[in-house]
């Protein structure tokens, strides 16, 4: 691959494959009024191949001074990507050490999909990078393949209060600032990297099986409260079906403001007081929020045009939801949508649907028509059995489409497999309910 060539066509001028982070501590002084960020950023990475330069991304911020191995290195930094150069060649499998000094006004980074990452609120911040926006309040190799663990330390007006990607170590109020460090374990797409800032205060929803949080203000608590009360009843209901939860606790974050649609992070999500409500529009977005942990932040893409893999399994787990919550069972949402599908352009390719369609609502509904169709096939009892293996097998690590028709072989025999094949390679939308071949279960297959 040379230089010129992306590292994914979906998200063209991210990401360098000559190298992994393994470890970012991320060191943040922040103004909320001025929205003004002095940083530090660290990370411990190695080579994979062997290479005179690093590449990380970084967006509209000023970079003063960059260190390799605790020397200072000369760099460049034009169009996103802050170029390192290593003096010394570094040799395949060597591990190295990056620290970036940067400082500036961090907004949006635009994208074919529209803009993403660091956003001022009206009194505070959300931090949403899904999938190019990690690059605009840090240095990273930015690509989803690259998961690490992460220390995040910010520092800002006591008012405010922090959240953050994994468990809270270290919290020291002061007069006028407060610090608060979080320690993320589990590895991480960097997209997945949020801090969320506001003028809130914690409640917890349930300790058992998992520790469930609301983070909300005075304003909105109320509403929030009533929105999120299903929260805890979801994550039983979702440990049954996809295996244990797979981090420390969930962390929900409703705004003060209205938000387009509600974002997820690693162990946390966000939802604008316009989510705030409990009909089933909104009930099912907090289902599919944290059906995301499992789906997109413990099990995570390779590549982007594999975000099915995300967006359809959080969309079917909605409907697995409502039937295991007294409401219209999968068959119901399934028809209903088939039809609304079946009415719309027949062009888009699901395992592949183009950078421009990454987002559109028939991957997230197509998606999630492929498993129920899977799941006809094959019968609940090998579904739902594989459905949690495949959790469990891939935990924490990244996945792809290839490796999930594989899984499903592995689980089920070969009589599935054309059935993936027109659900997932093929733009005209297949029928809803076909059943394996007689002689193609696992049993056949051993």
């Amino acid at each position: 691959m040379s230089p010129a060539d992306p590292v994914d066509a979906y998200v063209p001028g991210h990401g360098d494959l000559c190298y992994d982070v393994c470890h970012y501590d991320l060191s943040l002084e922040y103004r909320v009024e001025t929205n003004a960020l002095l940083a530090k950023a660290t990370l411990s990475a190695v080579a994979l191949t062997a290479t005179d330069r690093v590449v990380l991304d970084l967006e509209g911020l000023r970079v003063s001074r960059v260190l390799l191995d605790g020397a200072l290195v000369r760099f460049t930094h034009r169009a996103g990507r802050l170029v390192v150069k290593t003096g010394t060649r570094l040799r395949a499998g060597q591990e190295f050490r990056v620290q970036v000094a940067y400082q500036g006004t961090p907004l949006p980074v635009h994208g074919i999909d529209g803009e993403a990452g660091w956003e001022e609120l009206s009194d505070g911040v959300i931090v949403a990078s899904q999938p190019h926006g990690a690059p605009s309040w840090f240095p990273c190799n930015d690509r989803p393949s690259n998961k690490a663990s992460y220390r995040i330390k910010v520092a800002t007006e006591s008012a405010y209060h922090v959240t953050a990607n994994g468990s809270l170590v270290d919290h020291r109020r002061g007069a006028s600032r407060t610090t608060w460090v979080f320690d993320q374990a589990e590895p991480m797409a960097s997209y997945l990297a949020s801090v969320q800032i506001g003028r809130y205060s914690e409640q917890v929803l349930a300790t058992a099986p998992t520790r469930v949080i609301a983070v909300r203000s005075a304003a909105t608590a109320r509403r929030a409260a009533l929105a999120l009360a299903r929260q805890p009843e979801m994550m039983v209901v979702y440990s049954q079906l996809f295996g244990r939860y797979p981090f420390a606790h969930y962390t929900v974050v409703v705004t003060d403001d209205a938000l387009e649609i509600p974002l997820e992070a690693q162990g946390m999500a966000a939802f604008g007081s316009n989510h705030a409500r409990t009909d089933w529009d909104a009930e099912r977005l907090v289902a599919h929020e944290l059906a995301h942990q499992w789906f997109g932040n413990s099990l995570t893409l390779g590549v982007w045009r594999d975000i099915w893999l995300h967006e359809g399994f959080a969309c079917y787990a909605e409907w697995l939801w409502s039937e295991r919550s007294g409401g219209p069972p999968a068959q119901q949402h399934a028809e209903r949508h088939w039809r609304q599908l079946s009415r719309l352009p027949q062009d888009l390719v699901l395992a592949n649907p183009g950078p421009e369609s990454m987002f559109d609502d028939r991957v997230y509904k197509r998606g999630a028509l492929t498993l129920h169709a899977l799941r006809r096939a094959a019968g609940d009892g090998p579904f739902f059995d594989l459905l949690r293996s495949w959790c469990e097998q891939n935990q924490h690590g990244t996945v792809s489409t290839g490796m999930f028709s594989a899984h499903v072989q592995q689980c089920v025999g070969s009589g599935p497999g054309a059935l993936l094949d027109a659900w997932l390679f093929t733009a005209p939308l297949p029928p809803l309910d076909q059943t394996v071949a007689p002689g193609t279960g696992p049993t056949a297959d051993a």
